[in-house]
């Protein structure tokens, strides 16, 4: 029988309703891992659980919004009953706003750094202290190859996956020595309902839009599934050694930018 990677771990995924988070409550739970799966998509969150469980894998949803504190502390709660321990934390929920500063709405603003970068300081803030008693755990946030290189119209975006960035790199510095080891992924153009929503926002054409998204070496964009097989390298032992690493994983599309 294969070794899967995460068996008997405990997962907490926050965005697990849909796209990268989808495929990676999914993927961890083929790995061996119990999820707990987190979003504000009550039908979707639900839909996604049932069938992780129908594979005789437990998953549980909470439907919740991630830049409440009263909700993540019910959510941590209802984790710790439930399951007695977190040892992987996916801070994944996230949204984009395609506007530069002078488009963008004071609400727009607020809003995407709220769940782009305060939702990863709630959670972390109370799951921290669970993984340092267990005696060390795996975080793994979601930044963006527009973390590490501006991109047009997304002033906020860039913004907040920045701040996830260095966030990131703080926390592994911080809780290093209570073997708790924090990465962030920076992904490229992924194929999922947010990409095609950027679209929308745009007011651009969607097949187009999508072309243009795949102009890198590789020629396409990522699947969810590939995301996700990264942030499954970051949660596992196999990356046992790293903390602190921006993980970029798009597709070669940073690799000629100065």
């Amino acid at each position: 029988m294969p070794i899967r990677t995460l068996d008997g771990k405990i997962a907490l995924i926050t965005g697990g309703a849909s796209g990268i988070g989808r495929a990676s409550a999914s993927l961890f739970a083929r790995e061996g891992a119990s999820v707990f799966i987190v979003d504000l998509n009550e039908e979707a969150g639900k839909s996604t659980a049932h069938e992780i469980v129908r594979t005789g894998v437990r998953a549980i949803f909470e439907s919740a919004d991630v830049t409440n504190s009263k909700d993540c502390q019910r959510v941590v709660d209802r984790a710790m009953r439930e399951f007695g321990r977190i040892d992987v934390l996916f801070n994944n929920a996230g949204i984009i706003r395609r506007a530069s500063i002078l488009e963008l709405t004071e609400d727009d603003w607020d809003r995407v750094i709220a769940v782009n970068v305060k939702s990863i300081f709630l959670l972390s803030r109370l799951v921290v202290p669970i993984m340092a008693k267990a005696g060390g755990g795996s975080i793994v946030n979601m930044a963006s190859g527009w973390g590490l290189a501006g991109g047009a119209r997304a002033a906020a975006y860039c913004a907040s996956k920045g701040a996830v960035v260095l966030l990131t790199k703080a926390m592994a510095v911080d809780h290093g020595r209570q073997n708790i080891r924090v990465n962030c992924l920076c992904p490229g153009d992924t194929d999922t309902n947010m990409l095609r929503h950027e679209a929308r926002q745009l007011g651009e054409e969607e097949a187009g839009f999508l072309r243009e998204s795949a102009r890198r070496p590789l020629g396409r964009v990522g699947k969810p599934e590939e995301i996700a097989k990264a942030a499954l390298y970051l949660a596992s032992d196999a990356a046992s050694f790293v903390t602190g690493a921006a993980l970029v994983v798009d597709g070669g599309g940073l690799a000629g930018s100065t």
